[in-house]
């Protein structure tokens, strides 16, 4: 199963302007923001990922609800946190 994550911007990446650096439950990752070139993204704003994309800006409170019901439902959660901890994108 596939699930779309929440993660907070840690950073971006200059001499790689498509990513950035983002959080998932402690899990720092470059992710691809290229889907959001509209959007104001700023260091501490949320996103929601999916397979290594940012696929729209998000709320906090969005993001907690959202965590709440990915840890509620377990074992699909930690193995979508388990493929992050092996995922790269350089």
């Amino acid at each position: 199963m596939c699930l779309g994550i929440p993660g907070e911007i840690v950073e971006f990446l200059v001499d790689q302007p498509d990513l950035a650096k983002v959080s998932v439950s402690g899990v720092k990752r470059a992710i691809n923001i290229g889907l959001l070139t509209g959007e104001d993204l700023q260091p501490g704003d949320w996103i929601l990922i999916h397979v290594g994309f940012a696929l729209s800006k998000i709320d906090e409170a969005e993001a907690k609800a959202a965590m709440e019901f990915l840890e509620g439902i377990g074992l699909a959660y930690e193995e979508e946190i388990a493929a992050l901890r092996e995922s790269r994108i350089e």
